[in-house]
């Protein structure tokens, strides 16, 4: 426990206009990784837009890139890509390491623009919400024609951990 920095809870909200990938829809799920952590979200089926309103823990030691990556779950084959996305939670955690406090809800501590390096689809605002640190993030899928996926990102200290 030492070695961890602390828990990143990705809360996978919802799809919006993912592919198609079973004739007119698709059965969707996400998987997330970071190093050797993957973690999946349940299966929606039939829905191109779905909600999962799921949360994923990531054990934080170094922060890393985490990937995001949308699949069509099939029963006679392997399962279908439906897009990928990589984000950096490196601006997150510079922001939970201001050990903030006493800020009105919905104050915005930062902001990460869209680039041509990263998969954000609009502006992602780092704020104090609910007495927390959160970022929302809309992702643009990538390698594939159509989708986003909207997710939060928030901390969780563990006692005894080396914290941030």
């Amino acid at each position: 426990m030492e070695h961890l920095l602390g828990l990143l809870r990705v809360h996978i909200h919802r799809g919006v206009n993912l592919a198609v990938r079973d004739v007119t829809t698709s059965d969707p799920y996400v998987v997330v990784r970071m190093g050797k952590q993957k973690l999946k979200t349940r299966v929606v089926k039939k829905n191109v837009n779905p909600v999962w309103d799921e949360d994923l823990t990531l054990s934080i030691a170094e922060p890393q890139p985490v990937t995001l990556e949308v699949y069509d779950k099939d029963t006679l084959s392997l399962d279908d890509k439906m897009g990928s996305a990589e984000f950096d939670i490196e601006p997150f955690v510079e922001a939970v390491k201001m050990h903030l406090g006493n800020l009105p809800n919905g104050t915005i501590i930062t902001s990460v623009k869209p680039t041509r390096t990263n998969c954000l689809a609009e502006e992602s605002h780092i704020t104090w919400t609910d007495g927390k640190v959160v970022q929302d993030m809309v992702l643009r899928l990538q390698n594939v024609e159509c989708g986003e996926v909207e997710i939060r990102l928030s901390w969780i200290d563990i006692p005894g951990s080396r914290g941030l």
